[in-house]
């Protein structure tokens, strides 16, 4: 078990090295400049030379990419200590020549337009986002699972036909759009009937309650969000459900007298898991990571929403604070999913 995960979080260093990398790259080769982004378009030329000299961009772009990698290192080593307190560094041994080593979380810098740290932008969204992706994954994989196994005990029948045109819809219609359709329709045209809002985020403020908690602005999204993956899911646990109820295993439960539903929910069901748990987990990582048009869309507070603004501003310390949170997601849920698949299926094993 250990030994599995050392080399899956070796892994992982080298997928976010990967990542780190390009993000880096990709971002310092746009034609815009940082240091006049942030002072404004007004703003005189010694002005604009002094913020890049602070920004370091005055250096060549190896330098920079080596800084970026210190900033985001767990141990780094700095010697201007206010810069280090800055990122949040605590002391662990002198270097001499004034440079120190420091223990801290990732630095990502600080937005070019609030001045605001990435890190607490970012944090202040996440719950946002997090809450709106498991719901979104809560409906999907409920339902999905239900629909997938109704299709296929009910194989060749009309509810099976109808679950199966619904589900190929659902895959075709891109989120974006459905949260368009859902928003327009529901949230506009029939909000008096549905009492839902176009827009608006978990929780809502009120010059004279405060902040209150707002649940059905949740509705929606969570809807919008989830339909792709509710879609796939239910036609994963069909085929899967399918390809199960047809071994020899389970016709030997049922030769014993065993009821239908304890045959399909006991026995059936958790061998035809596998692949359904697949989906599950990566949509999850891709809704908590990938749900940008439809937080932008509903108006919801979450890592989406800041990041499609920060693109808008070219505030380019959140966008890529951002991307480095999804590939985060990714890793993290991957390892989580490996972990998984070994508790709930003894067959899989750890090499």
């Amino acid at each position: 078990m250990f030994r599995y995960l050392l080399r899956k979080s070796g892994y992982a260093v080298i997928v976010m090295w990967g990542v780190v990398s390009l993000v880096f790259f990709l971002f310092h080769v746009l034609p815009a400049d940082p240091a006049r982004l942030l002072m404004g378009q007004r703003t005189d030329k010694a002005s604009i030379e002094n913020t890049r000299k602070l920004l370091n961009l005055d250096k060549p772009l190896y330098v920079r990419y080596l800084y970026y990698l210190n900033d985001l290192s767990p141990l780094s080593i700095y010697q201007d200590k206010d810069y280090a307190k800055e990122a949040g560094g605590l002391t662990v041994v002198g270097l001499g020549k004034e440079a120190s080593l420091y223990l801290k979380f990732p630095y990502l810098g600080r937005s070019y337009r609030s001045q605001r740290s990435v890190t607490a932008l970012l944090t202040d969204a996440l719950p946002g986002t997090i809450v709106l992706a498991f719901s979104a994954m809560l409906l999907a994989s409920v339902f999905g699972v239900a629909l997938g196994i109704v299709a296929a005990m009910k194989r060749g029948t009309f509810l099976d036909s109808f679950i199966t045109v619904g589900s190929v819809t659902g895959i075709s219609v891109p989120s974006f759009f459905a949260g368009l359709l859902l928003a327009y329709f529901l949230g506009y045209k029939l909000h008096g009937l549905t009492g839902l809002n176009m827009s608006g985020s978990l929780w809502s403020y009120d010059p004279f309650t405060g902040r209150t908690l707002s649940v059905r602005n949740l509705i929606l999204p969570a809807i919008a969000l989830g339909v792709r993956p509710l879609a796939i899911i239910a036609q994963l646990t069909r085929s899967s459900m399918l390809d199960t109820l047809s071994m020899d295993f389970i016709k030997t439960a049922r030769a014993k007298g065993l009821p239908e539903r304890k045959v399909v929910l006991k026995h059936a069901l958790p061998n035809a898991l596998n692949p359904v748990i697949t989906a599950i987990t990566g949509w999850l990582a891709e809704l908590l990571a990938g749900s940008f048009f439809i937080e932008y869309i509903f108006g919801w507070k979450g890592v989406g929403k800041v990041t499609v603004d920060a693109l808008d501003k070219f505030d380019f310390p959140v966008v890529m604070g951002s991307v480095l949170l999804s590939a985060s997601i990714f890793i993290v849920v991957s390892l989580a999913t490996d972990i998984l698949y070994s508790v709930i299926d003894p067959r899989v094993k750890m090499a």
